[in-house]
């Protein structure tokens, strides 16, 4: 069961604070919340450590009033627990014995102060009015910093590089709706684990999330992955099949790689969201299905309509909301903080010692492109893992072309070779600086250089992102506005 901590607490934010009073002498516990009562405080009572750990576990708390010596347990053992669950109630800790030492003791396993008997009813109600203002506060810092996006991670993914702040943004505000999610990116950039934390935060959490990879099904076979069959449908059809339409309905669909899809069972896929009605294959009842669909592509879906291998009005239909997944050498620290993570993972799972990786080794990493990105990154820390030993990965354990990253630096002022051509190719300069009749339009000159690009890229789209260090999609989205001012 998942404990509740003071960002779960806000929600308590215009009612009356919650203690808890754990106290085994019922008349001291008796007068205990009498006071706290008076003052608007809405207390609950437990007589045991396992009772009140058992409380906590269930309802989130402001506060908690803590007895040291209980029957089963002492309250210090108490604070040992909460603090190994994650819990961040405030406790104040209340007992006989005044020593400084056991002061001292309850306040380094996590108390908020530290009360002696017979307490002053004053002393009491200062004292937990204080814990519940610092939960409240506490859970206020937690809601800004998400707000801010100082997040360093959201659902499964890490990092907290500007570019994903904006993507945990987008999912945190689409989940909740019912309109359909189109992930653009990369191979590597985490598709699938953005279609998953829609689905986990949204209103149908609890219902199935069904995936489908569109490219890695027959096309003669993806239809009846989609929408289910019925026995001798077809030839090899021995038993019925569901479908993934009705296996998702209360939940989530997320067909991977749509832009794959036969363009005949686009139609087929456009009528089931129109509809919500599926029809499975030999079978002549109709169902319906409540889901809801995200899809993805490492394609511009835009160019496949262009190019006439993607409906415009199934695009139209999918494209409500869309969220483009940043490449790997565009999200900068997070490289870092993705290779320590996979690191320890697979230490962990090989029964290996690897603490971290050297400097000269993270700074290889920085600098490469990362050509296949998130899961480039993950196959290469398993492979450091499993073919080395030690504490530190260091740069010789790397791969050649990561160790030659290293060898290249951003302040060296010396271009990739590939940029070098594309370089030579400009039309030089004034000796004397730019002269007024070689300036241009700022549009016209972005355009120039995205031409150059493509050119010396052999018409490569992503060749040529690479060559200017934009993602893909940004070339793709100003060819689209330049056609379109044409038209």
């Amino acid at each position: 069961m998942q404990f509740q901590t003071a960002a779960s607490r806000e929600t308590r934010r215009g009612r009356r604070p919650l203690v808890l009073v754990v106290e085994d002498t019922p008349s001291l516990s008796a007068t205990y919340r009498a006071i706290l009562e008076k003052q608007d405080f809405t207390v609950e009572t437990a007589s045991t450590g396992a009772e009140a750990l058992a409380l906590l576990q269930t309802s989130a708390y402001d506060a908690l009033v803590l007895d040291v010596r209980l029957p089963d347990m002492t309250g210090l053992d108490v604070l040992d627990a909460l603090r190994e669950r994650g819990d961040g109630t405030e406790a104040v800790v209340i007992t006989a014995d005044g020593s400084i030492n056991l002061a001292v003791d309850a306040m380094r396993r996590g108390a908020f102060d530290f009360i002696v008997k017979p307490l002053n009813a004053h002393r009491l109600v200062v004292t937990v009015t204080n814990a519940t203002e610092r939960a409240r506060l506490k859970a206020e810092v937690s809601t800004l910093k998400r707000e801010l996006g100082d997040e360093t991670g959201f659902c499964r993914f890490i990092g907290r590089s500007p570019a994903m702040q904006t993507v945990y943004r987008i999912i945190r505000n689409a989940a909740p709706s019912s309109a359909t999610v189109f992930v653009l990116g990369e191979s590597g950039t985490g598709k699938e684990l953005c279609a998953d934390a829609i689905h986990r935060t949204s209103r149908r959490a609890a219902g199935p999330f069904v995936t489908l990879n569109c490219a890695a099904i027959p096309k003669d076979l993806l239809e009846s992955e989609i929408f289910g069959h019925v026995r001798g449908a077809f030839s090899g059809a021995t038993s019925d099949r569901k479908g993934a339409a009705l296996a998702a309905d209360g939940g989530t669909l997320f067909l991977d790689e749509i832009c794959e899809m036969d363009i005949a069972l686009q139609s087929k896929l456009l009528r089931f969201l129109q509809s919500k009605e599926v029809q499975r294959l030999g079978e002549d009842k109709v169902q319906r299905s409540d889901v809801r669909i995200v899809c993805a592509s490492n394609r511009d879906p835009l160019a496949e309509v262009r190019a006439g291998r993607f409906r415009e009005d199934l695009y139209y239909r999918l494209h409500v909301i869309p969220i483009e997944l940043p490449p790997l050498r565009e999200r900068g620290e997070d490289v870092v903080e993705l290779a320590q993570h996979f690191l320890l993972r697979f230490a962990e799972e090989e029964g290996k010692a690897f603490e971290a990786l050297s400097a000269d080794a993270l700074a290889a990493m920085r600098r490469h492109p990362w050509p296949g990105n998130v899961r480039q990154l993950e196959n290469l820390m398993r492979q450091l893992v499993v073919l080395n030993d030690g504490r530190t990965i260091e740069l010789a354990m790397l791969p050649a072309n990561i160790r030659a990253s290293a060898a290249t630096s951003v302040t060296d002022g010396v271009p990739p070779a590939d940029a070098r051509r594309f370089l030579e190719a400009a039309p030089p300069m004034a000796a004397h600086g730019v002269g007024e009749q070689s300036v241009g339009p700022l549009e016209t000159t972005i355009r120039e250089a995205i031409e150059r690009a493509i050119a010396a890229s052999g018409g490569s789209i992503p060749k040529a992102a690479q060559l200017l260090e934009v993602s893909p999609s940004t070339l793709y989205r100003r060819i689209e506005a330049w056609e379109s001012a044409a038209s």
